[in-house]
C-alpha cells in the first residue's frame, strides 16, 4: 500500500481524486466544508473505480445509510485497530464491502423500528389524515 495523497476537507479530497485517481479513499463523514458523504457521491460519479471507505467517530445509523447510499464500500470506526483497516482496504480494493459491528448494529436497530404512523398511506388517505 501506498499514500497517493491526502485532503482536510471534501472540496479538496475530491479535487485530489481527480489528480491523483486513488484505488482506495478514506473518508471522514463530519467535515468543515461538506459532510463525507456528499464528497463520497462526488468521487464516487466522477470515478466509480475509485473505492471509499468511510472511517469515522460516528456510528448513527443516518451516516452510515448516508455513507452507504452515497457509494461507500466500507464503514469503520476510527478506533479499528491497523491489521483491521489494512484488511479492509485490500478488502475495499477487491470490490468488498466491510462494516464494523457498531455500525452494523445501528443498521440493525434502525430497520427494526416501527415505521411512523401514516408510513403505508396513500396521498388520498393521507390527505385526510388529522
Amino acid at each position: 500500500m501506498e499514500l497517493a495523497g491526502e485532503a482536510d476537507r471534501g472540496q479538496a479530497a475530491i479535487q485530489r481524486c481527480l489528480e491523483l485517481r486513488p484505488d482506495v479513499v478514506l473518508m471522514d463523514m463530519v467535515m468543515p466544508d461538506m459532510d463525507g458523504a456528499t464528497a463520497t457521491r462526488r468521487i464516487r460519479n466522477q470515478s466509480e473505480s475509485i473505492q471509499v471507505i468511510a472511517l469515522t467517530s460516528f456510528k448513527e445509523a443516518n451516516l452510515v445509510e448516508s455513507a452507504l447510499h452515497a457509494g461507500a464500500i466500507a464503514y469503520l470506526l476510527k478506533d479499528v485497530s491497523a491489521d483491521e483497516l489494512a484488511q479492509a482496504i485490500r478488502a475495499a480494493h477487491a470490490g468488498r464491502a466491510t462494516i464494523s459491528p457498531e455500525a452494523a448494529q445501528a443498521l440493525v436497530q434502525a430497520a427494526s423500528q416501527a415505521p411512523p404512523p401514516g408510513f403505508a398511506l396513500t396521498e388520498r388517505e393521507l390527505a385526510c389524515w388529522p
